[in-house]
C-alpha cells in the first residue's frame, strides 16, 4: 500500500523542455507545483542535438518568451553559438539557431526552477496515476508515495518503455542510458489511452582533438548576435564555431553494405522514425542519387571536447559507425566517445486531447512533449508552457487559453496534434502554417505578450517595456506617413541607391516601401525625434514594406475567426445530424471538435458535411435557449 506524501495543486511529470515550461507557468501562476523526474541531474537535458532554434522552431522559442516561458532567456544564457539563418529571404523565414553549451543549458534551467518559490522538485519514478469519479487526482512513485494535486501534466518524453537499439544489441533505456518508464505506461493503457510506439535517433560524438578541422569549412556565428529573448540586450558569450564536411562514396558503399545489419531495414526497429530528422542509413537508401550529403560537426559546450556530428544519425553496430565516420573527410582518425542509436518509446495518440491539451478521457490529465508524438525540444517547450498555463487555469476554476493558428506557431502545433492527429514524430515547419507573414520571429510579443500580461506570466514591468516599443512604433509609422518630401531633397539619395527619382512630391512612409530603400536611408535624412532602438526600427520596415500582403492575410484570418467563435456544444450527437457522411461522422464523434473552424480542419469532413452541421447548430441552439 501507498502512503499519503504531500498535497499540491499541480503535479508535473517529467523534467525536459516540455515538463521545465509546465511546471515554471504553473508555479509563477501562484499555483503550488511539484515537479517529479526519474533523475534531476537530467533536468533540461539535449540527448540529440545541442542546439536550440532554426526555421519555425526558433519561432516556437520567441512566442514561448513573448508568453513569459523560460527556453529563450536561458538559451540566450548560455549559447556558445548564434546565427540568424535566411537573412537573404523575407522577414516570414528569417530564423535564429542557437549551439548551445550543453551542460551550463541545464545546470541554469535547474537552478532557475529551484529559486521557483512555488515550485518543489522531487527525484522519483511516477508509475501509476490516481483516478477518483472520473478524474486524474494525482501520482503514485515506484516508492508508494502518493502526491495529490487538481491538475497532472505528463512530459515523459521518449521515457515510456524506452528501447535503445545499435544493430543487433536492444535493450530497455531512456534517452543516455537513463532508466525508462514501464508501468506508467502500462497504466495508461488500463485507463484506456491508445498509445503508439514512435522512433527517434542520434548520431555518435566524437573527440575534437582527433578531427582534422583542416579538411572541413569553418561555420562561424553572428558577429552581431540577436537574441532568443525580448528582456536580453546584451550578451558577452565567447562564440564558438561549427564545422561543414560531406559524406563519401566510401561512407555509401559502408552503409549499404552493411543494410542487413542496420535495425532500420531488418525489421528489429516497429517505431515509426521522423521523416524530416531521418537516420544517415535512410537518406543514403532513400536518395540513393546523391552522391553526399553534409554533415557538421557542433561543439556540445565550452568545457568538454565532445563533438556532435549532425546529420549523421544511426542506429547500425558499433563498429560500423565507427568505419562510416572515418570514411568522412577530416574524420579519417576521429576518436568515438558515444555510439548513436536508436530509441523506441510510447506515445499518446493526439487527437484523444482537446486544443487545452487536458485529455477528453481522464478530466484533470494534460500531456505535452514527445508523450503527445512530436520531435523536437522546441515544439515541446511550447506545449509545456500552454499545458502548464492550462493546468493553472483548471485549478483556478479559469476558462483554458487556445492559441489560434493566426495567432502563434503554437496554435498550429497544436491544432495540428489534436485535429489531424500524426503517424510519424511531428516536426514544426514553416509550410505547416497558412499564415506565415504574420507568425513572424520578429512580431511574437505584438502577437502574443497582451497575452502573456493577461495570464499573469509577463511582469508589469516588461509589459510597460512592450507598450513603449508597440506605442513608438505606431507613431513613427504616422510621422513617415505625415512627413512630404520634395524630390529636391529624396533624388540624391534615390539615385546614390539606384532607386528611380521621383517627379512629384511623396511622404516618406511610400518611399520606403520600395524594396532597395531601408529604415537606415529614411533615418539619414530625416531623423525622427523619438528614440527607436534596432528592434523598434526593424518593426517599423516590416510593418511599412508588407502592409498589403499582412492587410490580406488579416482578412482571411478574420473569416477563420468567425468559424472560431461558432462553438460546437459538448453534448452534440452526430449520429442525430441527418446527411452527414458515415466518415465525417465517425471522426467528428473522435475528434468532438470545440469550434467549426477545428471541424472544418479534420480530414474526412468535407465542406458539405460542414454546411449540414452549421443548419444543424443553428436549430440546436435555437432549441436549447427555448428550454427544449
Amino acid at each position: 500500500m501507498g502512503y499519503a506524501a504531500g498535497n499540491y495543486e499541480v503535479i508535473v511529470v517529467g523534467a525536459g523542455h516540455a515538463g521545465c515550461e509546465a511546471a515554471l507557468a504553473a508555479a509563477r501562476m501562484g499555483c503550488r507545483t511539484l515537479m517529479v523526474t526519474i533523475n534531476l541531474d537530467m533536468v533540461a537535458f539535449m540527448p540529440c542535438n545541442p542546439s536550440i532554434g532554426g526555421p519555425a522552431k526558433g519561432h516556437v522559442v520567441r512566442e514561448v518568451d513573448a508568453l513569459g516561458g523560460e527556453m529563450g532567456r536561458n538559451i540566450d544564457k548560455t549559447f556558445i553559438q548564434m546565427r540568424m539563418l535566411n537573412t537573404g529571404k523575407g522577414p516570414a523565414v528569417h530564423a535564429l539557431r542557437a549551439q548551445a553549451d550543453k551542460f551550463s543549458y541545464q545546470h541554469t534551467m535547474k537552478e532557475t526552477m529551484e529559486k521557483e518559490p512555488n515550485l518543489t522538485m522531487l527525484q522519483g519514478m511516477v508509475e501509476e496515476l490516481i483516478v477518483e469519479d472520473g478524474q486524474c487526482v494525482g501520482v503514485i512513485t515506484k516508492t508508494g508515495a502518493e502526491y495529490r494535486a487538481q491538475a497532472v501534466v505528463l512530459t515523459t518524453g521518449t521515457y515510456l518503455r524506452g528501447k535503445i537499439i545499435m544493430g543487433e544489441l536492444m535493450y530497455e533505456s531512456g534517452p543516455n542510458n537513463q532508466q525508462p518508464s514501464v508501468r506508467l505506461s502500462q497504466n495508461l493503457k488500463e485507463l484506456g489511452f491508445e498509445l503508439v510506439r514512435f522512433k527517434t535517433g542520434t548520431p555518435p560524438r566524437v573527440h575534437k582533438d582527433t578531427i582534422d578541422f583542416s579538411q572541413t569549412e569553418i561555420q562561424p556565428g553572428d558577429e552581431k548576435p540577436k537574441f532568443f529573448s525580448y528582456e536580453t540586450k546584451e550578451s558577452d558569450n565567447e562564440q564558438l564555431p561549427c564545422w561543414l564536411t560531406y559524406t563519401s562514396e566510401e561512407t555509401h558503399k559502408i552503409i549499404t553494405d552493411n543494410l542487413d545489419r542496420a535495425p532500420m531495414f531488418s525489421g528489429v526497429i516497429e517505431g515509426t522514425g521522423p521523416r524530416y530528422c531521418p537516420s544517415i542509413e535512410d537518406k543514403i537508401v532513400r536518395f540513393s542519387d546523391k552522391p553526399k550529403h553534409q554533415i557538421f560537426l557542433e561543439p556540445e559546450g565550452k568545457n568538454t571536447s565532445e563533438y556532435y556530428v549532425q546529420g549523421f544519425s544511426t542506429s547500425m553496430p558499433e563498429e560500423v559507425q565507427l568505419k562510416m565516420l572515418r570514411s568522412v573527410p577530416g574524420l579519417q582518425n576521429v576518436q568515438m566517445m558515444r555510439t548513436g542509436y536508436a530509441i523506441e518509446y510510447d506515445a499518446v495518440v493526439p487527437t484523444q486531447l482537446w486544443p487545452s491539451l487536458e485529455t477528453k478521457r481522464l478530466p484533470g490529465l494534460f500531456t505535452a512533449g514527445q508523450i503527445n508524438g512530436t520531435s523536437g525540444y522546441e515544439e515541446a517547450a511550447g506545449q509545456g508552457i500552454m499545458a502548464g498555463i492550462n493546468a493553472a487555469r483548471k485549478v483556478q476554476g479559469k476558462e483554458p487559453v487556445v492559441l489560434d493558428r493566426s495567432q502563434g506557431y503554437i496554435g498550429v502545433l497544436i491544432d495540428d496534434l489534436v485535429t489531424k492527429g500524426t503517424n510519424e514524430p511531428y516536426r514544426l515547419l514553416t509550410s505547416r502554417a497558412e499564415y506565415r507573414l504574420l507568425l513572424r520571429h520578429d512580431n511574437a510579443d505584438l502577437r502574443l505578450t497582451p497575452l502573456g500580461h493577461d495570464i499573469g506570466l509577463i511582469s508589469e514591468e516588461r509589459y510597460a517595456r512592450f507598450l513603449d516599443k508597440k506605442e513608438k512604433v505606431e507613431q513613427e509609422i504616422e510621422r513617415l506617413k505625415s512627413t512630404k518630401v520634395r524630390p529636391t531633397d529624396i533624388n540624391p539619395l534615390l539615385e546614390s541607391i539606384g532607386s528611380a527619382p521621383i517627379q512629384d512630391g511623396s511622404n516618406l512612409l511610400t518611399i520606403l516601401r520600395r524594396p532597395e530603400v531601408s529604415y537606415a536611408h529614411i533615418a539619414s535624412l530625416s531623423p525622427s525625434e523619438i528614440e527607436l532602438d534596432e528592434e523598434m526600427q526593424e518593426q517599423v520596415e516590416i510593418q511599412i514594406k508588407y502592409a498589403g500582403y499582412i492587410e490580406k492575410q488579416l482578412i482571411h484570418v478574420e473569416k477563420l475567426q468567425k468559424m472560431e467563435k461558432k462553438k460546437i456544444p459538448e453534448t452534440i450527437n452526430y449520429d442525430d445530424i441527418q446527411g452527414l457522411a458515415i466518415e465525417a461522422r465517425q471522426k467528428l464523434t473522435k475528434i468532438r471538435p470545440i469550434s467549426i473552424g477545428q471541424a472544418s480542419r479534420i480530414s474526412g469532413v468535407t465542406p458539405a458535411d460542414i454546411s449540414i452541421l452549421l443548419v444543424y447548430l443553428e436549430h440546436y441552439n435555437r432549441v436549447t435557449a427555448a428550454g427544449g
